[in-house]
């Protein structure tokens, strides 16, 4: 934790009123609502990973529109903070300390959940199914992840490597210097075990950079014929971008937080063609017909309009609807306690918007709700599928 964050926290629990640590009482409930708050990018370079926020809104409306959760509405509070850490830091002040929610849900981002954490936490304020796979999650008692581990997607693509070039691949990686890229990292070279030696060299970045041209640069100097992009959208474009300028095409794989179409479709097409990413919700392009995806589709329409209809939506209403699915667990009475027991006890095998065969699984010492995901291949502007189901537990 930076030193800003820790003087964040400790003027936060200095200031923090003693009611807010739960009990009988607990914040945020009444007899007709539930108030639930977040924060994520809406507006910057981000915001198409603020999308989340827009697809949990969306099927909470839905939810609503059919009485709610035991008669209750669900009353969804997210802020903007546009990528920026502190402003994320205010946001969730603000939300527990002010709106006095109930439960923070779906925060987006790992840098913004790792600061935040240790706050809520002493005040048992719940932070869960949050937008991030940040491995550290899975071992706070008052916080859980959603999406899955970045170190059990970094030990997916180093699987696929091993299948499908082990022999003659040569592996560069452009990584986030923060959890989240060592995260993805170290599950790579965790999958690769004894293989290793194929990492030709791995290149850190400041989150806070603005380039990553003389990274690129370096990785393209090892003759690599396969890059690893550890990275956010913005990044990823970049340097396939110089890569690109460089006459470098390697094979590209491209971690999930980059991978959104909208974001693919910015990076030089002969270069992205073929590039390999993971996915665990039904992105509404590839699934047309598919009852979930039209559901997603009808639900945008009907409370979210203008809304991207993408995988960023259709996540956040994955995790909208495994939420709901803990509510309807914590009885007449919601206490954050027995949310939290909810959200570490799941066994949810009928989430419309996760991939088939797909279950929503947790226990107390197993905090990683997604631990499944697929294989997909960048063809002709937009993401196919390939193989079946595989094992993503960190």
């Amino acid at each position: 934790m930076s030193l800003r964050s820790r003087i964040f926290l400790l003027a936060l629990l200095v200031a923090a009123p003693a009611a807010l640590a739960g009990g009988a009482a607990d914040p945020g409930v009444t007899k007709d609502r539930i108030l639930i708050g977040s924060s994520g990018p809406l507006t910057g370079d981000a915001a198409g990973a603020g999308a989340v926020l827009r697809g949990a809104d969306a099927y909470f409306k839905y939810v609503n529109a059919r009485g709610g959760v035991d008669g209750r509405r669900l009353v969804f509070r997210y802020l903007d903070d546009a990528g920026d850490l502190a402003q994320a830091e205010e946001n969730i002040r603000a939300l527990v300390e002010d709106e006095r929610v109930f439960a923070l849900f779906s925060v987006v981002g790992t840098d913004a959940n790792l600061a935040v954490r240790a706050y809520t936490s002493g005040l048992r304020v719940p932070l869960v199914f949050s937008a991030t796979g940040a491995t550290a999650l899975g071992r706070d008692p008052y916080a859980i992840g959603y999406a899955p581990p970045y170190a059990a997607e970094g030990a997916v693509y180093a699987r696929h490597v091993l299948a499908s070039n082990g022999k003659r691949a040569e592996v560069a990686v452009l990584y986030q210097a923060d959890d989240y890229g060592k995260d993805l990292l170290a599950g790579l070279r965790k999958g690769l075990g004894a293989s290793g030696k194929l990492i030709a060299k791995a290149v850190g970045y400041d989150p806070l950079t603005t380039d990553v041209r003389p990274q690129v640069a370096e990785l393209r100097a090892t003759g690599a014929n396969t890059l690893m992009l550890f990275t956010s959208g913005p990044f990823a474009i970049e340097a396939v971008a110089h890569a690109t300028r460089l006459a470098w095409k390697p094979q590209l794989y491209v971690a999930d937080a980059a991978s959104a179409p909208a974001l693919m479709r910015r990076m030089p097409q002969a270069s992205a063609q073929r590039a390999v990413s993971i996915s665990f919700v039904k992105d509404p392009a590839a699934w047309a017909g598919d009852p979930g995806a039209a559901l997603a589709g009808r639900i945008v329409t009907r409370y979210a309009p203008g809304a991207p209809r993408d995988r960023f939506v259709v996540a956040g209403m994955a995790a909208a609807y495994s939420l709901v699915d803990a509510l309807k667990k914590v009885g007449k009475t919601p206490t954050r306690a027995s949310l939290m027991r909810a959200v570490t006890h799941m066994n949810e095998a009928s989430n419309p918007f996760l991939l088939p065969g797909m279950r929503v699984r947790t226990t107390p010492t197993s905090r990683f709700p997604i631990s499944q995901v697929a294989l997909q291949r960048w063809r002709n502007g937009r993401w196919a599928r390939f193989g079946g189901l595989q094992p993503a537990s960190p």
